[in-house]
Parts: structure tokens; sequence; C-alpha cells
């Protein structure tokens, strides 16, 4: 049977001060009206049912996502820590195989932004149904629309018979020249859509990685937290994907964004005529290209440009654009005081 896992750990610390540990970006309507987490949920209507559904998270979140998104409580799967997407994977595929022992899986994100869910559900569908038929490890590759360095982007090879193509590499975060070249040689953006039968993720970690592979006993004797103790904190893509000759890719005809940084709001939202964003209670007179925010206090901007302006929780940030992507380290140097929310 089918089964779809959303990752929604993480606290969004680039969505400071808006995102906080009680309230991070899952659950904040960053987009339009729902949360990125119910709008994951709601794409996958028609390809698993909900009681089909996992949700990785942590101990913090799991009581507010659940209420948003309404899950059984047995499929809110708890990360005693964090450690990046390749245990987190591992542990929900685990878990499917032990409840179906022919279960496939979905994996998505839960900060996603795709406008369009139709060609959506078409590409997962697609990968899905190449995953039920052979063992590979299937990822859904987007075509790039600009030559972005913060993604993984995809070298598809061979043509399959049944659809889709061999993976002939991976390249993680490329300059934007190389990112440049890489479109124009036909690479697509990794867009961390994958679907896999259960039992070919535990044949390829034990095959490629040792690291992982080696809680697997922890979680055959139920010991979670053992597991992740045992485990190293990496992705899916560098600790499998990258290493293992069994990967596939499916090209999704759909519009894709990862919504990362204060960022990525320029490409999800709708501008003015000065190429501004603004959210709430916000007026620009003669400004530019500021992405800006208000919870509570209404704010005003005039003769600036390239700007991201917040203000949330009883704070203000005040960033240049160019600086979205180093929002953690600015928040490292600050007291904690103010930091904290």
């Amino acid at each position: 049977m089918r089964w779809a896992v959303i990752l929604a750990g993480g606290t969004g610390s680039r969505f400071w001060p808006l995102s906080t540990p009680s309230r991070p970006k899952q659950l904040l309507p960053l987009v339009g009206a729902q949360s990125t987490a119910e709008a994951s949920l709601a794409r996958l209507d028609g390809l698993v049912p909900r009681e089909r559904v996992l949700l990785v998270t942590g101990a913090h979140l799991a009581g507010p996502l659940q209420a948003g998104l309404g899950l059984p409580d047995e499929n809110v799967l708890i990360e005693p820590c964090a450690r990046s997407t390749a245990p987190a994977l591992v542990w929900a595929a685990h878990e499917a195989a032990r409840r179906d022992p022919n279960a496939t899986l979905l994996s998505v994100h839960a900060d996603w932004y795709v406008p369009d869910p139709v060609p959506f559900r078409s590409a997962a569908d697609a990968a899905l149904t190449l995953a039920e038929r052979e063992p590979f490890l299937v990822t859904v590759g987007v075509t790039p629309s600009r030559p972005e360095t913060g993604y993984g982007y995809i070298i598809p090879g061979a043509a399959l018979a049944g659809g889709g193509k061999r993976v002939s590499a991976f390249t993680e975060k490329p300059s934007a020249p190389r990112a440049a070249e890489l479109i124009g040689q036909g690479a697509l953006w990794n867009s961390g859509l994958f679907a896999w039968q259960c039992a070919a993720l535990r044949r390829e970690v034990e095959q490629v990685a040792p690291e992982l592979a080696a809680g697997y006993s922890r979680l055959d004797r139920g010991d979670v937290t053992g597991f992740f103790d045992a485990v190293p904190s990496v992705a899916i893509d560098t600790a499998v994907l990258e290493r293992s000759g069994a990967v596939a890719t499916i090209e999704g005809q759909f519009s894709w964004d990862d919504i990362g940084t204060w960022e990525a709001l320029s490409r999800v939202r709708p501008h003015d005529g000065q190429d501004n964003v603004l959210i709430g209670d916000v007026s620009a007179v003669d400004a530019s290209r500021v992405i800006a925010w208000s919870e509570r206090t209404p704010i005003v901007v005039s003769g600036v440009s390239d700007l991201i302006i917040v203000e949330a929780n009883g704070r203000l940030l005040i960033l240049g654009r160019d600086k979205a992507a180093d929002l953690k380290t600015v928040l490292d140097r600050l007291e904690p005081r103010i930091r904290d929310l």
C-alpha cells in the first residue's frame, strides 16, 4: 500500500522573529491562508489516505502540528533529537514497513510552496508507480527557473523502460556559474520529493550507508531513542542517494519552491508596483524591493530598497535582502535576551 511521510522538524530560525520554537514556520501562513504544513497535507489528498500519512517532528511541535493537521495520534512520530533527513526517513520507512510489509513511501516536506497541486500529484503518482514496479529509490526533479545556488541538482542519465531515468549524478549547492551550466545541460532541481519501497530503502541503506545501517537493530527492537543516539546527523541525499546505484528520477512538471528564508517570499507573494512584498499593516512610499511583514505595529517604509523588515513577537528585524540566508549567523551573535522568544 501507499504511505506518505511529512517531514516537519526544525524551528525555522531563518524566519525569525516571526518563527519561534513554539510556532515555527511550518505552522505559519507564509504563503496563503493555510500554514505550510496544512498545505502539504492537503496536497496528498487523492494520493495517500490520511490514515497512512506519517508526520515526523520534534516534541515541542507535535501538539500544535497535530492540532492543525488532525492525523491519528499513532502517526505522529516524535524524534528524540534532530538528526536531519536520513535518520528521520529511515525511521519513517521502518515504521511504515512494520505496519505494512509491502509499504511504498512518499516523502514530502512541510515547508514547500506548490501553487498548483494537480501536476504535483501527477508527478508524485508517477514516482510512486515507478517505485512500486521497480526497486529504485525515486526522486522527483523540477525544471529550474533560475540558477539557484541553495538547491541540489540532479543530472539525469539513461532512460528506463518503465518511465523515468537513472540518476547520473547529484550536485549539491553549486556556484551561480556552475548552476547555470548545469541547467544548460538539462539538470533538474532535487526537490526532496522521494518515493521508494520501504524494503528497497533498507536494502540500499544496508549496502551503502553503514553509519545508518548499524541502527536498524535498535529500530527492530523498538528502541527509537537508541537509534537516534547511534546514527549521525546526515541528509538522505548525502548518506544514501549519492552513494547508491539504484536511484531514478521522474521530471515533475509543476512549480515548486523551498520556503527557506524571508527572501523566498519575493518569489511566492504578490508584489506592488515597486516590487515590494508587503504583509500586514505596511505602507510603502518611494520604496522598492522591500519585503516587510507586520504582525501588530503599522510600518511605514520610505526612501529605502532591498531590505527585509519584520515586526513580530516584540522584536523588529531590519536586514539586507542579500543577507537573508545568513540570518542564523546573525542570531548566533545576539544576546539570548534579544534572540530567544
